[in-house]
């Protein structure tokens, strides 16, 4: 398998964008999808850097890619690495590609001395969630994610 995974450039972007309407596609939210190519430039290479995006490719064909950012713990008071996705094309899982993107970000996190490296799954996606407790992942079953976007976020932001 020749397989290579190295961070997103400027050329990656189409790319990168047509991976992230294929996790949307599978994730069945496609219609939330608004992102650009000159948005994903603007965010993934301004200074400072805030957001990074790793990408996957088989014999030059992009298959996969994560994109994470930093966070921060109060308890631990240490940075952290929070994984907003990892995506893998459906014809190319069960080759440890996933894995090994998984590993290149956790490799990152512990040169940076992040005291933790966590991510989101939503519930249905069983595959996934078995491949995370199988590398040693803990799920956080106690939390409740929240969100707010759109009105709501800019109704609360007039305040």
């Amino acid at each position: 398998m020749d397989l290579s995974i190295c961070p997103v450039t400027l050329s990656d972007i189409p790319a990168l964008l047509r991976l992230i309407r294929q996790l949307a596609q599978f994730e069945k939210l496609d219609h939330e999808v608004t992102a650009t190519e000159e948005r994903l430039r603007e965010s993934l290479f301004r200074e400072p850097i805030t957001t990074e995006a790793i990408i996957a490719r088989l014999s030059e064909e992009p298959v996969g890619y994560a994109l994470y950012f930093q966070n921060f713990s109060t308890f631990l008071a240490r940075p952290g690495l929070y994984l907003e996705d990892l995506f893998v094309v459906p014809t190319h899982r069960g080759r440890g590609i996933g894995r090994k993107l998984l590993a290149y970000v956790a490799h990152l996190a512990v040169s940076r001395d992040c005291g933790r490296l966590e991510w989101a799954v939503l519930d249905w996606n069983t595959r996934a969630i078995r491949f995370y407790e199988r590398l040693g992942a803990k799920t956080m079953s106690e939390w409740t994610v929240y969100r707010m976007a759109g009105a709501a976020l800019r109704k609360l932001a007039e305040e």
